[in-house]
């Protein structure tokens, strides 16, 4: 399948107007068996029950059957199971978690999708594609505050885009380059599959589930239309300073060397996501004061220049050694208490258990967070992260039985001889010369 996909992608490459008619052969009992084992092990299964051991182990039967079925267009995708997760400024987020056999043919689809779209999409937007991370994003808007005139942010927020992706309007931006009816039919069968919580259905008429294994591809299409096109075709071109954008998923933000040119893109914007049934977060959005100039006015007396948070972190004016404008960023606050209210919510439940899984687990959350929050500038919010973890755990240490078990010395030489993953700088963001 490989080699089919590379040469859908140079098609797509060579030419942006081609229309794929026929997708469906690549649909067959070797790629679907193929996005089976590329499915991750031990997720949730969805409202059948049905996991990865339990379908592997008829896995030729299962497949044939699947691939028959699709052939007959009698394959229908069931309901995703709808479970919600803690927020972290408060409330639930909703997810949907397909059935295991869904999960199989929308990777296989995702995967053609991908394929098509890949060499579209543009080169600032970094979610979920294929080597591009956060912290590639993250680079990419240190280097353009850092090396463009950028003097405001437009700090902007969706409000619930993917519970909020028109059906029609998607189908209709991937009808632009693929005419195959019935890859075109198994996609609108997708998004409709329906939700159930609890024992109660409900159609889908918008949206794609978070949780969905070709939620991300359809995602980054639809916001390859309705934003990044339309941001290089209809803002660049006719802003009066320097204007740039760095992307996300729906987490994005721009950079502007003028305030005026910011406020009307703000105006733009919320014109141009209402034409795809979105909308901005009032409360989220908002244009910034922020970069070399507004800082060295600030050295003189001036307003201090304003924070905007971007991918887990709050980016604030900073100075480098020379003295010097720096980019500097920290772990965004909702962040920092979340990772401490996973660590105490742990120690609270399981202080009993043998204190080996303690620090297994422990060791696992810590270097978790360190592998994605420690990047460069971050340091001092780390190790106050560490501080805090090693607090919590001689409280609930504590707690297991009503004699004490540690005094703070006694913790401490625990410590030395049981160390616990220290802070450290994974990623450097900075360019030279700082």
């Amino acid at each position: 399948m490989e080699t089919e996909l590379n040469l859908i992608s140079e098609m797509s490459k060579s030419d942006k107007e081609l229309k794929f008619k026929t997708l469906m052969h690549l649909v067959n009992q070797k790629t679907l068996r193929d996005s089976f084992y590329k499915l991750k092990k031990g997720k949730a299964a969805g409202i059948d029950g049905v996991d990865f051991k339990d379908y592997e182990k008829s896995l030729t039967s299962n497949l044939e059957n699947l691939v028959y079925r699709m052939k007959q267009m009698s394959y229908r995708p069931q309901a995703v199971k709808r479970v919600y997760i803690p927020k972290a400024g408060g409330g639930r987020r909703g997810l949907g978690i397909p059935c295991l056999e869904d999960k199989i043919v929308q990777l296989c689809f995702a995967r053609i999708l991908e394929s098509i779209y890949e060499t579209e999409f543009k080169g600032y937007s970094y979610g979920f594609r294929r080597r591009r991370s956060c912290h590639q994003a993250l680079r990419f808007l240190d280097g353009m505050i850092m090396n463009r005139p950028v003097n405001c942010v437009l700090d902007a927020d969706i409000k619930g885009f993917f519970d909020h992706v028109n059906h029609q309007k998607l189908l209709q931006l991937i009808a632009m380059r693929i005419s195959d009816q019935k890859f075109l039919r198994y996609l609108t069968r997708m998004l409709k599959s329906g939700v159930m919580e609890n024992t109660s259905f409900t159609k889908t008429v918008k949206g794609t589930p978070q949780g969905g294994v070709i939620s991300p591809i359809l995602a980054n299409i639809y916001l390859h239309y309705a934003l990044d096109n339309w941001f290089d075709n209809q803002v660049v071109p006719v802003v009066q300073g320097f204007a740039g954008i760095v992307r996300y998923a729906d987490d994005f933000v721009i950079c502007c060397q003028r305030k005026e040119d910011a406020e009307r893109i703000l105006i733009s914007l919320h014109k141009r996501l209402k034409k795809y049934d979105l909308e901005l977060s009032l409360e989220k959005t908002h244009v910034v004061m922020f970069g070399r100039l507004y800082y060295r006015q600030w050295l003189k007396g001036g307003e201090r220049p304003g924070t905007f948070d971007f991918l887990g972190f709050t980016h604030y004016s900073g100075q480098s050694r020379r003295g010097n404008f720096l980019l500097g960023r920290r772990t965004q606050a909702k962040r920092f208490c979340r990772g401490l209210n996973s660590l105490y919510s742990y120690m609270k439940m399981n202080r009993c258990q043998p204190i080996t899984q303690i620090w297994k687990t422990v060791s696992q959350k810590l270097s978790g967070h360190y592998q994605y929050f420690g990047v460069s500038g971050n340091s001092r919010r780390l190790n106050q992260f560490h501080r805090i973890a090693e607090q919590i755990l001689f409280k609930w240490l504590n707690r297991r039985s009503q004699k004490r078990s540690f005094t703070w010395w006694n913790f401490q030489v625990y410590l030395k001889n049981y160390p616990l993953p220290r802070p450290i700088i994974r990623v450097n963001l900075y360019g030279t010369g700082r």
